[in-house]
């Protein structure tokens, strides 16, 4: 794999991908590289009643119906808007999805108030047209007109964070498959060629930003993906992206299963509080998804191996987790606070183990930053 700070899945895969489009004789829709069992397949893992000659990772965690309706909606005329709380793998399933059936997950628009028609349909190289005047060598595409014509996946990211104007000129690509361009005389028209279909994400905490309009809704079949609450799952998933990235940095350390158990039940702990709290002002700003969780984990490992003695300790854990969740001054830290007073201090006298050593790390960490 090429020296990158980080692959995109169609590289960092590539062996897995080479290797089941050799294997796959089953029918695939349009241009596919993959067909939609093996798609299925490359994102959730293989099983033993697959009758594999090897082992396929598993690289998404979640209920394998989402998967599935996701990879039918994509084999349709329909584009396919995943939508969740933030760090629920919205993102990261779109670029599987992409990388499996175009071995491209690049085409990628980003949402934003700044973003324009432009950014999603075309622009010019102005220093071309000066010397040669507007053509097709002189239009820069943008990603998703890229995707159209190589009947390809584009990817939209945070669409309810782009405005009416930009969601408009989405429409009409979803209906009617091509973009015009009226600067030229000839050649005017770049139509999609099968294949080509559209990921859009939003996430859920957004809702009221840009709303969707009901004629962008009917154009996309929605995914919701759900914060995962199951900790057997959670565990997974966190395991799987700290394997990463203690790859990635080369450290070898083992975490301590009681450990990993104090983070996960730390995270149960603040959501069930901040569902039950009567005010935005009693919860959190954090979303404490397990996206969260993870660069909690990644922070406190990562102290450790450069500032302490290269092992994962109780103490760094609930230094990190302070550190990541108190975002407002002094809201958070009195949350915190109080979690750990009322909730921590009891376990750590009930349970022992490491709950006393991640009490003191939490007060310690909660009076360096008030």
């Amino acid at each position: 794999m090429p020296d990158l700070l980080r692959a995109p899945a169609e590289i960092k895969y590539a062996e897995e991908l080479d290797w089941l489009e050799s294997i796959d004789d089953n029918p695939k829709p349009f241009s596919w590289r993959l067909s939609p069992k093996m798609v299925r397949l490359f994102i959730l893992g293989s099983e033993r009643a697959d009758g594999l000659d090897r082992e396929i990772s598993q690289k998404w965690f979640g209920d394998r119906s989402f998967v599935e309706r996701s990879i039918v909606t994509l084999a349709s005329d329909r584009g396919l808007l995943l939508i969740g709380d933030p760090g629920t793998g919205k993102s990261w399933l779109a670029e599987l999805l992409s990388a499996a059936i175009s071995r491209n997950s690049t085409l990628v628009v980003q949402g934003t108030a700044g973003t324009t028609e432009d950014h999603i349909k075309y622009s010019w190289n102005v220093s071309m047209v000066i010397a040669k005047g507007q053509s097709r060598e002189s239009m820069i595409p943008s990603p998703i007109m890229t995707a159209m014509e190589t009947g390809a996946i584009g990817r939209f990211e945070e669409l309810t964070r782009s405005t009416s104007d930009v969601q408009d000129a989405l429409i009409s690509i979803l209906s009617e498959k091509y973009i015009s361009v009226p600067e030229l005389d000839s050649d005017s028209i770049v139509f999609a060629k099968p294949g080509f279909s559209i990921i859009a994400t939003a996430n859920s905490r957004d809702r009221g930003v840009n709303d969707l309009s009901s004629a962008l809704k009917r154009r996309f079949n929605f995914v919701r993906i759900p914060v995962v609450t199951n900790k057997k799952s959670e565990a997974e998933i966190v395991r799987f992206r700290t394997e990463e990235l203690l790859r990635r940095h080369q450290i070898e350390l083992d975490v301590p299963p009681t450990l990993l158990d104090v983070l996960l039940q730390s995270f149960a702990d603040l959501r069930a509080s901040s569902a039950a709290a009567g005010s935005d002002d009693e919860k959190l700003e954090s979303a404490l998804s397990t996206a969260e969780q993870i660069g909690v984990l990644e922070d406190a490992i990562l102290h450790g191996n450069f500032f302490g003695e290269r092992s994962l300790t109780a103490r760094a854990l609930a230094s990190s987790l302070v550190g990541s969740l108190a975002r407002r001054e002094p809201e958070d830290l009195a949350i915190l606070n109080k979690y750990l007073h009322g909730v921590v201090e009891p376990r750590s006298k009930e349970e022992g183990g490491s709950w006393p050593e991640f009490l003191e790390g939490g007060r310690d960490a909660i009076a360096t930053l008030s």
